[in-house]
């Protein structure tokens, strides 16, 4: 499966739901990695997929491009960094691009068949960050949000973003290690602490002697609470 924008096709990895699909979870990798390697990854880490009955999964890979962290090394990124650290502008064309390229991957879902109440973005450190950018300022009408050991810079333009509109907002869903050496713990709470200042119901979970990784008790948190934002029909019903 691939989803184009112009001459970006991006290659997305795909998990059908068991049973009838009636929503779709966008889960973006973090810098380095891809769609089937965070799939393999996850499946690692829980023993098997993440599946479910009613939503599909899909893990798009970000294209090739160079990265300033790497010292313009080529990687598979969403956007590129100036550095990684909090306290530092965001490279926002290249985050601008990028949306509109997951923009077209949203709206192939919509195309299928799925509103978009019933579409929900996250990822994993810079996917995390991607999402929140997808969302909350291009797409704040999808179901829901969740960033894993992610953070936006302090003078993000999501955070701008939302102090000039002024309409409902998707919850956030935040998962952080405290031994987290790379995106530091702190970084994730005050990303969460300023988009609860600007209106975004929140839940932040922090995992005692986590680095920068995933967690089966992190995993199992947050499909639980997918389920809790995109009900199958016997849940919808009751």
């Amino acid at each position: 499966m691939a989803a184009a924008s112009g001459s970006v096709r991006l290659q997305c990895c795909v998990v059908s739901p068991a049973g009838r699909h009636s929503a779709s979870l966008i889960f973006l990798h973090g810098s380095g990695d891809s769609g089937q390697g965070l799939r393999m990854w996850i499946k690692q880490v829980l023993n098997q997929d993440l599946t479910f009955q009613h939503i599909k999964v899909i893990y798009p890979t970000a294209p090739l491009r160079p990265y300033t962290p790497l010292k313009g090394g080529i990687s598979n990124v969403w956007f590129d960094r100036f550095k990684i650290s909090n306290d530092c502008p965001e490279h926002l064309e290249s985050i601008d691009v990028m949306c509109q390229v997951l923009t077209d991957l949203i709206d192939d879902e919509v195309k299928s068949g799925i509103k978009k109440n019933r579409i929900l973005l996250g990822g994993f450190s810079m996917g995390g960050c991607m999402a929140m950018h997808l969302a909350y300022r291009n797409h704040p009408d999808v179901a829901a949000v969740f960033a894993l050991s992610s953070f936006l810079n302090k003078t993000s333009a999501v955070y701008q973003a939302l102090q000039k509109g002024d309409g409902a907002l998707p919850e956030l869903f935040q998962c952080h290690g405290t031994a987290d050496e790379l995106v530091l713990h702190s970084w994730g709470e005050e990303t969460n602490s300023m988009l609860k200042s600007l209106g975004v119901s929140t839940k932040f979970h922090s995992f005692p002697g986590l680095y920068h990784e995933l967690s089966k008790a992190e995993l199992e948190k947050l499909k639980s609470w997918i389920l809790t934002k995109l009900p199958g029909e016997l849940e919808r019903q009751t």
